[in-house]
């Protein structure tokens, strides 16, 4: 028996002995080149997909520069884009009315001058009518106020009483002047003795931008002939004119160059029946002087043919 087990025992022995290492090798190493294959496998489905997602990544951030890979915009994006739509609204045509006083501000401002619509100005060349402002205006009266106290004042002071004016309705703008003196080696002097004539009465009427503009001045009595004296008792002197005015010219200096121009036109008191006692009118002393400057605006201040008065 117990021979029996031993020889059991030896062949089993040979029998384990006498097979192929190689398979047994074999099949170790299969199963771990598969598991290693596996890891292998596992590895590098771990790495390619690290290395998508860094491609994705980077195409992101190409298309979107400054989201740096966020799906939200980041705070370059937000500005660029902000710019370009306020650049694209400015770039669109804006009411006409409103586009001069907005074109000094921002976006803001010319939305808000749109639609504030158009200026007072805007509006009055728009229904043609012209628009004075007020500041202007009263600051045309107030020079005009100012000079004409002051040309008061010196007439006032006059030493050899050569005129004296007296105000029309209490008006600061209408003068009536007294012309007491003229050359007295005139006949004009002359006829003034012979009549009890004591002056030569005068209106002056300022317009608005005087002492810019030249007074409108005419003989009230008595009635004059000749002296440069016209219908109406309108007079022809060139410095009455706006082409011959100066704002330097006093009241003072017009009425005495109004006494030598009587003078030298050889000015005579009218004696005739029934024409000395014809007084002169305004309405008919203004068109005789517009018309005697459209006469010489054509030919001159020199003596115009008789044909045209």
């Amino acid at each position: 028996m117990a021979t029996l087990l031993r020889k059991i025992g030896l062949i089993r022995l040979h029998n384990r002995d006498t097979e192929d290492p190689k398979h047994h090798h074999n099949h170790r190493g299969g199963g771990g080149g598969q598991q290693s294959a596996s890891l292998r496998g596992k590895g590098g489905g771990k790495s390619g997909g690290h290395k998508q997602q860094q491609q994705q990544q980077q195409q992101q951030q190409q298309q979107h520069p400054g989201g740096a890979g966020d799906a939200s915009p980041g705070p370059g994006k937000g500005k660029s884009k902000r710019a370009a739509e306020l650049a694209a609204r400015d770039k669109q045509p804006q009411p006409a009315a409103g586009r001069r006083g907005a074109a000094a501000g921002g976006p803001r401002e010319r939305a808000a001058g749109a639609r504030a619509g158009p200026g007072p100005a805007v509006a009055a060349a728009a229904t043609g009518g012209s628009l004075v402002p007020a500041a202007r205006q009263q600051h045309c009266t107030q020079v005009r106020s100012r000079r004409l106290m002051k040309e008061l004042q010196d007439i006032a002071r006059l030493s050899d009483r050569f005129i004296s004016v007296e105000l029309v309705n209490e008006s600061l703008f209408d003068w009536n002047v007294k012309l007491h003196q003229v050359d007295k080696d005139s006949v004009l002097w002359q006829d003034m003795k012979e009549t009890n004539t004591e002056f030569i009465l005068l209106n002056l009427t300022f317009p608005d931008n005087f002492p810019f503009s030249p007074p409108f001045m005419r003989v009230l009595s008595p009635r004059l002939e000749n002296g440069y004296v016209l219908d109406g008792g309108a007079i022809c002197m060139e410095l009455l004119t706006p082409r011959g005015w100066s704002s330097a010219y006093t009241v003072e200096a017009v009425m005495r160059q109004f006494a030598a121009s009587l003078v030298k036109g050889q000015g005579r008191i009218c004696r005739k029946a029934g024409k000395s006692k014809k007084s002169f009118s305004r309405k008919e002393a203004e068109a005789t002087f517009k018309s005697l400057v459209k006469t010489h605006e054509k030919y001159g201040w020199v003596t115009p043919p008789v044909s045209d008065g």
